[in-house]
């Protein structure tokens, strides 16, 4: 049976079809993400900015991608997400494209923020691991954690490509030819993801349920907590993900570690969203925020004291290692206690939180870094905001009934 007259069957042949295409769009359509950060040094230069205005670049970015994942996932629970990513690779070719003609700094953050933002990668994120949630049960962690990891393959594969393009060919040359990628990867494929799901709200046997809602009880204020911690957690997870190539180039490094450190960190988030995939099926998606939250700010304590060339190598690589699962357990937090009919805009706007986190977080750590002419502040600045993520997922857990599994699942 083809995939375009397949019933809809979860965790079924069908949906891990989709799951393989998804994947290849979100790390397409990831290059938004990722190039202002690697670019950042050299438009600092062209530009003669400060170290927080060449941050602004990416802060621009990554507002239209949160408001854009907000308003893309309201389109996806709408018409499906054939339609938003459709739109996200013609809005990355002419972004990318209008960034390189761009003659003045204002022109290149309005193109940012705009085109490939709010209208471009934002929809290979949020409403890409919704639609994903919806197509998997008993396999669901996995599915969303490897959608997730879309944007962090991106990480691990554009920086070092795209610091060989810049220093070649000129940053100009180097976003048009990536738009012109994006164009021709990402519009055909999302033709391909156009069937939608048939929702079914109710508890499968593998959950215990027996025809009712298999929805683990919520508190009034767990939804606004659920969008708090996706922002703190962000906040702090966004200082070394941000900064590191300048960071490198401060220390006398050059931008060319800190892209491989940048790479390394990614790729190891990538290993770390999988296993907590797999973690999220068997123990449930609170139980992997905690344990993700808790490393991550013990990761963040080590770039403090370790800033040798080799220190920061490893403390990036353990730093991929412990903040990956976190965002993929919030859908699966979400899932666990709200309607899929709900899924599409209530996981998109957490996830959304999460982006006004890194925005936040990359602008303020610049903001620090211009005050006190240093690092390190930036990275207490992080830590503080870790402790807040990490309370909230602590307090998700006082508040909610001891009686029911964390590991409960809903169709």
């Amino acid at each position: 049976m083809s995939p375009a007259t397949a019933t809809y069957a979860p965790d079924g042949r069908y949906a891990w079809i989709r799951l393989v295409i998804s994947l290849v769009l979100a790390v397409v359509g990831g290059i938004g993400l990722w190039l202002a950060v690697v670019a950042l040094p050299t438009i600092q230069q062209e530009f003669g900015l400060d170290r927080a205005g060449a941050s602004m670049t990416y802060t621009a970015t990554f507002v239209g991608f949160a408001f854009g994942g907000f308003a893309m996932g309201r389109l996806t629970n709408r018409f499906g997400v054939a339609i938003p990513l459709t739109i996200s690779g013609v809005s990355l070719g002419l972004g990318f494209i209008l960034a390189a003609l761009s003659q003045t700094y204002w022109q290149l953050l309005v193109v940012q923020a705009v085109f490939i933002g709010f209208l471009g990668s934002s929809s290979t994120f949020g409403p890409l691991v919704a639609d994903a949630s919806q197509w998997f049960l008993k396999r669901r962690g996995i599915a969303v954690a490897i959608v997730a990891s879309g944007n962090y393959i991106a990480g691990t594969i554009w920086p070092p490509f795209t610091q060989f393009a810049i220093a070649t060919w000129g940053w100009r040359t180097t976003y048009v030819w990536l738009g012109i990628i994006c164009i021709v990867v990402m519009v055909p494929m999302a033709q391909l993801l156009r069937r939608r799901p048939q929702f079914n709200d109710t508890a499968s046997p593998a959950s215990g349920g027996s025809g009712q809602k298999g929805l683990l009880p919520k508190h009034p204020l767990l939804y606004p907590a659920l969008v708090l911690a996706g922002l703190s957690c962000c906040v702090a997870m966004s200082m070394p993900q941000v900064h590191i190539v300048a960071y490198c180039a401060d220390m006398g490094y050059g931008p060319a570690r800190g892209a491989e450190m940048l790479s390394l960190m990614l790729g190891f988030g990538v290993l770390s969203r999988l296993i907590s995939g797999l973690a999220a099926d068997r123990f449930g998606g609170l139980a992997t925020l905690l344990a993700g939250s808790f490393l991550q700010m013990l990761a963040l304590l080590f770039y403090i004291p370790f800033n040798g060339l080799t220190s920061l190598y490893i403390v990036s690589a353990i730093f991929g290692l412990a903040q990956g699962g976190i965002v993929p357990s919030y859908a699966m937090i979400v899932r666990d206690h709200f309607p899929a009919r709900e899924a599409g805009y209530r996981i998109s706007t957490v996830l959304t939180a999460t982006v006004f986190g890194m925005a936040l977080g990359g602008w303020l750590s610049g903001e620090i870094y211009d005050y006190t002419g240093s690092y390190k502040a930036a990275f207490v600045h992080g830590v503080a905001w870790n402790v807040l993520n990490l309370g909230i997922a602590l307090w998700i857990l006082y508040v909610r009934n001891p009686a029911r599994p964390l590991a409960a699942k809903t169709v």
